[in-house]
């Protein structure tokens, strides 16, 4: 029986020359042994309602080819489904893809996709909606915020937005914790929820998260003066922000955060700017629910 595969290819994302034909993917997947079909995004959800149609029209494997935002809008069909999601990296950050160690070349990329060794992965949610790799509350949604507003979307970008941040960022709310039983207040410089170990660019602010533990790699970090705010950014690029006292991690199954003054918090959700519509937030992990091709 043949194989149905499916590619959903966000063209802009990346560098925004993301081109796939059928007569180059067959290069690789044999009529013989596969059925291919191509669609293309053209908005912002498209390639959600295209995954769906894609499941409808009974694909077996899903390939994601984008960026983080993309894999989160195919995967986000494929969660408790036999569906298979595949992922061609062509996104700027591509956190999920590196952490899952597949690669931006694109044979060795389509090379894990034909071989169809799987695993299973843990996914999150947050309200009910899936994330993959990571949710932030905080410093890291207001630098995705400024980053959102460039057209370019390169490591460079993510710098700039990252210092713009830093000069006009005065977070003053006060915000409720709820955790494994225990409640505290807080007022946040950043709350950092991960599933997965990396954020894009190999730089990770939880290394020893897995996908597969069952467990969200939380880390919390109080208001800090100006001096100690270079400091964690300093350390944060060179990986040792464990160093600062005020910096805590936390390993949970799930967590509640409420903002006290009920003002709508900004979040970020898979390196994307993610809408609320209430104060309060819920984040919960669901063990090994996706299944994914990964490297043998």
């Amino acid at each position: 029986m043949k194989t149905n595969l499916h590619f959903i290819v966000n063209p802009i994302a990346g560098k925004g020359k993301n081109e796939l034909s059928i007569d180059m993917l067959e290069a690789y997947f044999p009529k013989s042994e596969f059925i291919i079909s191509i669609k293309k995004t053209e908005f912002v959800l498209h390639a959600t309602a295209l995954t769906k149609a894609s499941i409808e029209e009974g694909a077996q494997i899903i390939v994601a080819c984008g960026g983080d935002g993309t894999i989160n809008e195919v995967a986000s069909c494929l969660v408790n489904t036999s569906v298979v999601l595949g992922i061609l990296p062509m996104g700027s950050g591509n956190g999920l893809a590196s952490n899952l160690k597949i690669p931006k070349n694109f044979k060795k990329a389509l090379s894990i996709i034909k071989n169809q060794n799987t695993i299973a992965i843990d996914t999150a949610t947050i309200n009910g909606k899936p994330f993959f790799s990571n949710v932030g509350v905080g410093f890291d949604a207001h630098v995705i915020s400024d980053f959102e507003e460039n057209t370019t979307r390169q490591l460079f970008s993510y710098v700039q937005s990252t210092f713009r941040t830093l000069k006009k960022y005065h977070y003053k709310n006060v915000v409720e914790l709820k955790y494994n039983g225990t409640t505290e207040l807080i007022s946040p410089f950043l709350l950092f929820v991960s599933n997965s170990n990396e954020m894009g660019y190999k730089m990770s602010l939880t290394p020893r998260a897995s996908l597969q533990d069952g467990l969200l790699d939380v880390v919390i970090v109080p208001e800090l003066s100006r001096f100690k705010l270079g400091l964690f950014t300093v350390l944060f690029l060179f990986k040792k922000h464990h160093w600062l006292k005020e910096v805590r991690f936390q390993q949970l199954t799930a967590l509640e955060i409420k903002n006290l003054d009920n003002t709508i918090l900004k979040v970020q959700k898979d390196g994307g700017l993610f809408t609320l519509k209430e104060p309060s937030i819920e984040i919960a992990i669901h063990p090994k629910n996706l299944t994914v091709c990964v490297k043998k």
